[in-house]
């Protein structure tokens, strides 16, 4: 099961051809983790659909996956292990056996170990894949618990957020469910640009708005999503949460808040209102860049509208006040009482819901409790700065950090080091790759057994393996296990099969799981956790220690943090009429482009045509001064870099922000470099989250023609 396709106890069918349909799941890092089906005939993939069957995929996948047969069977795909002959950073390869790659790896990481110590290698995974046991979860966490590597921070994504809905929710994944969504009579769609990276719950949307539903999109740029909404306030990046401050203001002006609700689940009120009342919707308007009148108006339709729905995605929180933005914003059904109903509430992230056993598939009570921990985006700091030991192995995989994280510069320079040790398990040759010692080639999601959760539904799903691996890819749980056995490590649990694996992770007592056995699972190919429909999760209580939302809590005293929810202005974002604004006038931001899912797809051919080339998207009042126009190149730039784009002037943007899209490639961009050259590696407020959207440049016209 771990290496062949193996029909027996799944749930694949089998036409009148003899083509097999075989059941799986969508491993991409986005809240819709799709149901789809394989069809494969005479063992080759030939049709990729999504299962019509699923109540939440209902037979759609997105435009990213359009080409995912093909980007399976591309020629560029990585088939068999390398090693580096040239300088680092050149991509010169040859090729080797998988016993001379693992031999190589294992001598050079038990050299590490003698010489700094366990936590010299730094294992650093990331989203590219969101399976449970191939991904970012839990693949290959046993094996650098035993080795006693460096801990691994997933900073990159959604931890502000997660741990500011936590102090308010009592827990960091969890929100209203997103289904009940076609229940709300008002939808506040904050920060998400939905018909880009969230697309299926545009169903349940759409579902609430034939019945009466008001949709309203916050956002600093006009999306495709905030085209298709009701109205749209375009506010200054990182002033959520004085926005959400000023919406309740006017709730409480019109007398509308649930004092019932209040009162039986909610703690820390009294402070909380005086709060409030200090941000008044002339404040809040001056704060965030809005007229008064578009405030109020959209206050007093949350006043009186019952259910109202929020949807919380990520983008929002990648600043230095992002926590307390999510915090806050959580906090608004905790006054107008919408905790009580379907289809009112806040959603930020599903995964809490998932109760499968953890414990069991990450083994950390193998690991030292001491054991440091290094952040993902702070990986140029990590490989230059940090001592006591130095990183001296880098074992990258699901991840491309030369394009993804802060700070590209800075993450070159270390990853050109001489003496660090670098593997790389790829599919293609990625930026990242180029700096490789040793290149490793992974299966992908055809090819072998996962299981996927979700954090925009509440379904659980098998990834069938339905074809066999190209060339010598391998699964990442086989890498490992093959690792483990060339380190001679002898722990049991380090070479469990893939199925081993799968079945520990759904023995769970948790009630959410009744019902979902391994078996059941694989047969089904997805089932839904085992919780009420509609699923109202806090119309009677909240995970906090009180029981209560907390609009004030000592847990953020105890983290050096205002306990009450309000406003933390991001680092760069807002600021207007400092040196540093004068400077760099210009907020750049950069969401999810529409044909990439983070920088996966970013190296398809048809995908970068449909995406077009790296645009900046500038106000034509910031244009002007500048001398720049339509179609003509750009370089923005700052004190930690620069990077090169075709201009598109447009009013889509506000005055004073410029907008681009992240996931390109450095060395498939324009003078090699992408929109995180300006980036800080700086932590958010809450979790030590990135800040991609905090961020101040400038922007000047090039000479040259654009191409």
């Amino acid at each position: 099961m771990d290496d062949d396709p193996d029909p027996d106890g799944a749930g694949m069918s089998i036409d009148a051809r003899g083509d097999r349909e075989v059941p799986g799941a969508c491993p991409m890092d986005c809240p819709d983790t799709c149901s789809w089906v394989v069809t494969v005939r005479d063992g080759r993939a030939v049709r990729l659909e999504g299962d019509p069957d699923h109540p939440f995929t209902r037979g759609v996948l997105c435009n990213k996956l359009n080409d995912y047969v093909a980007y399976t069977q591309s020629p560029e795909r990585l088939l068999y292990p390398m090693r580096r002959v040239g300088p680092k950073g050149a991509g010169d390869f040859e090729r080797i056996s998988w016993e001379a790659a693992l031999d190589e790896i294992a001598e050079r990481l038990q050299g590490v170990i003698r010489e700094f110590g366990g936590p010299a290698i730094w294992p650093y995974v990331g989203s590219g894949s969101m399976g449970l046991l191939q991904g970012v979860y839990g693949a290959g966490r046993r094996l650098w618990n035993v080795v006693g590597a460096s801990r691994h921070l997933m900073t990159i994504c959604t931890i502000a957020g997660g741990v500011g809905t936590g102090y308010t929710l009592g827990d960091n994944r969890v929100g209203m469910d997103p289904e009940t969504l076609r229940f709300s009579k008002l939808i506040i769609l904050w920060g998400s640009n939905t018909l880009t990276t969230n697309h299926h719950l545009w169903r349940p949307i759409t579902t609430a708005r034939r019945n009466g539903a008001h949709l309203v999109v916050i956002d600093p740029t006009r999306t495709r999503t905030a085209d298709a909404a009701d109205s749209h306030l375009a506010l200054i990046p990182g002033t959520d949460a004085a926005l959400a401050l000023g919406l309740l203001h006017v709730v409480l002006g019109e007398g509308a808040e649930d004092r019932d609700f209040i009162e039986r689940h909610t703690l820390g009120w009294d402070a909380f209102r005086r709060r409030i009342l200090e941000y008044p919707p002339a404040r809040v308007a001056e704060i965030c860049g809005l007229p008064v009148d578009a405030i109020v108006e959209l206050g007093k339709r949350i006043a009186r509208t019952r259910p109202t729905g929020i949807r919380v995605t990520m983008g929002l929180q990648r600043h230095g006040g992002g926590g307390m933005a999510v915090r806050t914003i959580t906090c608004i059904p905790g006054v107008t009482g919408d905790w009580r109903y379907p289809g009112g509430g806040a959603g930020y992230d599903t995964r809490g819901f998932f109760g499968v056993n953890w414990a069991a598939l990450y083994r950390d009570d193998l690991r030292r409790p001491d054991t440091r921990a290094l952040s993902m985006t702070r990986l140029g700091e990590g490989l230059l700065e940090v001592t006591d030991p130095p990183v001296k192995a880098l074992v990258v995989y699901a991840s491309n950090p030369a394009a993804s994280v802060p700070h590209q510069t800075k993450i070159r320079r270390g990853l050109a080091r001489p003496d660090l040790f670098t593997v790389v398990v790829e599919h293609f040759r990625t930026d990242t790759v180029e700096y490789a010692d040793i290149v490793l080639p992974a299966t992908m999601q055809f090819e072998h057994a996962d299981v996927q959760i979700s954090y925009g539904h509440l379904y659980i799903s098998w990834n069938e393996p339905a074809v066999a691996p190209p060339g010598e890819c391998l699964p990442t749980t086989e890498i490992f296990r093959r690792l483990a056995r060339r380190l001679g490590l002898d722990v049991s649990c380090l070479y469990d099969s893939d199925e081993e694996m799968a079945r520990q992770l759904l023995d769970s007592d948790h009630p959410s799981l009744r019902g979902i056995t391994f078996d059941a699972l694989r047969k089904r190919g997805w089932m839904r956790l085992a919780v009420p429909e509609p699923f109202v999760p806090f119309a009677d209580g909240f995970p906090t220690p009180s029981g209560k939302l907390e609009f004030y809590t000592t847990r953020m005293t105890q983290a050096g943090l205002d306990p009450l929810a309000g406003y933390t202005p991001p680092y760069e974002a807002a600021q207007r009429g400092t040196p540093l604004a004068a400077r760099y006038p210009l907020a750049l931001i950069a969401g999810a482009d529409h044909y990439f899912v983070n920088s996966v797809f970013a190296n398809v051919p048809a995908q970068t045509r449909r995406s077009g080339p790296t645009t900046i998207r500038v106000h034509p009042g910031d244009a002007m001064p500048r001398r720049l126009e339509t179609g003509c190149e750009a370089r923005v730039f700052n004190d930690r870099g620069a990077f090169v784009a075709r201009v598109e002037v447009t009013p889509r943007v506000r005055p004073g922000v410029v907008a681009s899209t992240k996931g390109r490639w450095p060395r498939l961009s324009t003078d090699g470099a992408t929109v995180n050259a300006t980036v800080d590696e700086r932590d958010a407020d809450m979790g030590g989250g990135a800040v991609f959207h905090d961020n101040r440049v400038e922007v000047e016209r090039l000479s040259r023609s654009a191409g």
